[in-house]
């Protein structure tokens, strides 16, 4: 097995938005947050992604505006490193390397030149135990800088960046973990600890969930799993410390922040619902609810104009000082579990898989957003546990993009499972998918698998679903009637096929579409669509077969499939024979729609390993072990916009296709070459300038320019301006000679001043050009006039021989003076 180092697997597109808190800059224009490997910039006003910060290569852990400069911004990342980025141009400034995991990062205006991380503890082997460090960041001008310089703050700390907050402007800082309540003072270097009993009286359980400081008052507030909300106060003294109990969640509080000015307590959970508590008023609050799902974190700008939330359907929430929605930034929606496969839409080219809870989301790959959500179960969404509702769990497209298929499925205890088969028509007004046909129990029980017929040159379009009933069903779409011409096409069906009471696993059509493959336990039936004759079966060693895919373009002869035995068969169309198989524990097998590349997910030894290949030949063009840990049970090709020209042969299978795939733990993951990165990081390099501008007197200036030239552009073009000096000896030496013998800055000021400026002898150049033009045109001048005079001469010879007398220079520079002067006012005097 070959592997190749120029690939590499990396969270591309459909991040996490919500992973760690977001952060507001202090002028409330962006909001910045981590999103797999890199940091997103977002504008508050227009929901848009300006800038992508790339350059970490493992997880971003957290996003901290520094202290001392809010045009910068640090982030911290699980390989080990913190990065100082210029948020504004997307420019990396520096890197500090740590050489520990960073889980989360911290700092305070009163600690200059100092960042807080969270890092594994050194001295223990186990990985849940993590301490708090002071990292002392070294003053240098090198890009890359090593920071080793670590002192321990507070040890048994939580990951949780929610956990550890700083009060009063950099005091104390405060910690969370469990039970307990750690509170340290920098100025007494002594922590003050505070513990809970496990459960209270009422049953509640007191585990402390986040933490937030007052930023004025001595007062910290705790939220719990029970859903209170613990105000303690006077705690400097470990003996004496006293705490106030707020209660209106009924379940966990997961976020907890003060406004800047400390008026308003704001917490959120489980309840979608945003509660803004007023301090030392607690009596009164006010709520912001139905903001969609569970709020996970909350922020807001330092300036108090805007408050942010994350909520667990990875979504982020700009809300105008509690009031109203202004702007909702949506990623990739991932929910427990993604029931229907990845595809791609053949129209957006987005990717579609399961979103909200009986959705269909449509999102962009290209862009990283989410284009819109499709409802197909048409219920309101009930959030209790234990109650069975309907759920999306099959889902298909045409070739053209035209039809959408989607099986929704509910199931509950004491009743039958109820089944609907739903076809789905694009309409090109609205540019979404509009309900064409609904079919109740369209098979007995559970729908296994679902596919189009996808030959492009077909006269009719095809759908086949295969069910545990131990059926095939054709679905057919009818054209409409003569006198139901208004109600359009609709589906009907046109076949139903078994074999030997075996249960159908999966189906297959192959690319010309005149062929179906479908898989009862360990036969593989080869149908014709045209006749639904049985052409031939295919048999292998005795196990169920679980995946069935056809080859494309020259492999179209192969038909393969996987078994449950831990085979992956190639069978050989022409022949109708086994043409090989080897022995794979193969989770996941789909087809490039572009080229001939198939890809094979195989599961070993608690990780996953991908084959590329091609049936026809024995050797695979790519491999790669250990893409994940975990099994990978949901994968895609995705059709490029812009096709690669990578040369190397490793590679050559991602020029037509991107390939992704879902981990288990749901994350988006593809792969990618060091040529697509070293341009992704080209282009994000690029500075982006805004046209929001501050309204001072140099942008009015500005702008004034700006729309003289737009408003008349042909004479901005005419209008002339003094050239400046060129080639100035000052300049040259300035430039030239190098800087350890060139004379004080003082000295060169007024030298290189006065070579900017236009001198006298320029003015008096100038003027005698002027003469010398104004010579040049007497003189065509006094040439015109000759030749003037010489016809009036010939014409005074035709009339009789009379000489007129001769004009003077002087009586020609007066006569061209009068010849410039403008005299329509005369003329207009004359008509009136």
């Amino acid at each position: 097995m070959v592997e190749h180092g120029d690939i590499r697997v990396v969270h591309r597109g459909g991040s996490k938005l919500n992973f760690r808190e977001p952060v507001i800059t202090h002028d409330s224009r962006y909001l910045l947050c981590a999103s797999g490997e890199c940091v997103k910039v977002f504008s508050t006003s227009t929901e848009e992604c300006i800038h992508d910060l790339r350059g970490h290569t493992g997880l971003v852990t957290g996003v901290l505006l520094k202290p001392s400069n809010h045009l910068q911004v640090y982030s911290c990342s699980a390989d080990g490193t913190v990065r100082l980025w210029d948020y504004t141009d997307g420019i990396l400034i520096k890197t500090y390397v740590i050489g520990y995991p960073v889980y989360s990062i911290c700092a305070s205006a009163n600690h200059e030149g100092v960042i807080f991380i969270v890092t594994p503890m050194l001295s223990d082997k186990r990985s849940d135990l993590f301490q708090l460090v002071a990292v002392d960041l070294p003053q240098s001008g090198d890009q890359l800088v090593e920071a080793r310089e670590l002192s321990a703050v507070l040890s048994d700390v939580s990951s949780n960046p929610a956990a550890i907050v700083f009060g009063r402007g950099g005091e104390y800082i405060a910690s969370a973990n469990g039970l307990h309540l750690e509170v340290y003072f920098f100025k007494k270097q002594k922590s003050y600890r505070f513990s809970l009993k496990e459960d209270n009286k009422k049953g509640g359980k007191n585990t402390l969930t986040c933490v937030a400081c007052h930023p004025k008052d001595d007062c910290i507030a705790t939220g719990h799993e029970d859903g209170k909300i613990r105000l303690w106060r006077n705690f400097n003294h470990k003996k004496e410390y006293t705490y106030s109990t707020l209660h209106w969640h009924h379940s966990a509080v997961s976020s907890l922040c003060f406004t800047p000015e400390g008026t308003n307590l704001l917490s959120g959970g489980m309840e979608s619902v945003l509660v803004q508590w007023r301090y030392n008023q607690e009596s009164e609050r006010d709520f912001l609810p139905r903001l969609g799902s569970a709020i996970t974190h909350i922020t807001v700008s330092p300036d108090g104009a805007l408050f942010c939330t994350s909520h667990s359907d990875n979504k982020i929430t700009i809300i105008q000082s509690c009031v109203k929605v202004s702007a909702v930034i949506q990623g990739l929606v991932k929910g427990e579990s993604v029931r229907t496969d990845m595809m791609v839409d053949p129209r957006s080219k987005s990717l579609v898989l399961n979103g909200k809870p009986g959705h269909l989301q449509f999102y962009s790959l290209q862009r990283d957003k989410l284009l819109y959500n499709l409802d197909i179960v048409q219920q309101e969404y009930i959030h209790e546990s234990g109650l069975e509702q309907f759920e999306v769990v099959k889902a298909a497209f045409d070739a053209s993009g035209s039809w959408l298929a989607t099986v929704e499925e509910r199931k509950t205890k004491d009743a039958e499972l109820e089944l609907n088969l739903k076809l789905w028509a694009f309409d090109e007004q609205t540019q979404s998918f509009v309900l064409n046909t609904t079919i109740s129990a369209p098979h007995e029980a559970r729908i296994t698998a679902m596919c189009f017929c996808h030959a492009t040159d077909s006269q009719t379009t095809m759908l086949v679903s295969t069910s545990k009933d131990g059926h095939f069903k054709a679905w057919q779409l009818a054209a409409p009637a003569h006198t139901e011409a208004d109600e359009g096409p609709s589906w009907s069906c046109d076949f139903v096929g078994a074999y030997h009471g075996l249960v159908p696993e999966c189906c297959c059509f192959s690319a010309d579409g005149s062929l179906l493959a479908v898989s009862f336990q360990e036969v593989v039936t080869v149908w014709s669509p045209a006749s639904w004759e049985l052409l031939t079966t295919l048999s292998q060693p005795p196990k169920a077969v679980r995946d069935l895919c056809f080859g494309r373009l020259s492999c179209s002869k192969y038909l393969l499939g996987t078994t449950a035995n831990d085979l992956l068969c190639c069978w050989n169309l022409l022949t109708c024979s086994l043409e090989w198989s080897t022995s794979m524990d193969i989770s996941l097998l789909l087809a490039d729609p572009l080229t001939e590349n198939m890809a094979a997910f195989c599961c070993q030894a608690g990780s996953t390993d991908l084959f590329v290949f091609k049936p026809s030949e024995p050797r695979p063009v790519f491999s790669q072990k250990a893409v994940c840990s975990g099994k990978v049970t949901r994968a895609v090709f995705a059709p490029r916009e812009e096709m690669l020209e990578s040369c190397e042969e490793s590679s050559q299978w991602l020029n037509h296709s991107q390939l992704y795939f879902l981990t288990p733990y749901m994350d988006l993951v593809t792969f990618t070459t060091k040529a697509e990165e070293d341009r992704l990081m080209a282009s994000s390099k690029q500075l982006i300038i805004d046209d929001s501008v501050a309204m001072t007197p140099f942008y009015l200036l500005l702008g004034k320019h700006r729309q003289q030239e737009e408003a008349d552009p042909v004479s901005s073009l005419s209008a002339e301006r003094r050239p400046l000096p060129q080639c100035s000896v000052a300049i040259k030496e300035l430039l030239q000679t190098p800087a350890h013998v060139l004379p004080s800055t003082s000295f060169l000021c007024s030298m290189f001043v006065q070579s900017l400026l236009i001198s006298v002898t320029d003015g008096r150049e100038e003027t005698k050009h002027a003469e010398e033009e104004m010579e040049s045109e007497k003189e065509e001048d006094d040439s015109e006039g000759e030749m003037e005079s010489s016809t009036q001469r010939q014409d005074q010879a035709l009339l009789g021989g009379q000489a007129a007398p001769a004009l003077t220079k002087a009586q020609h520079r007066e006569l061209r003076r009068v010849k410039k002067l403008d005299h329509s006012w005369f003329t207009r005097l004359l008509h009136s």
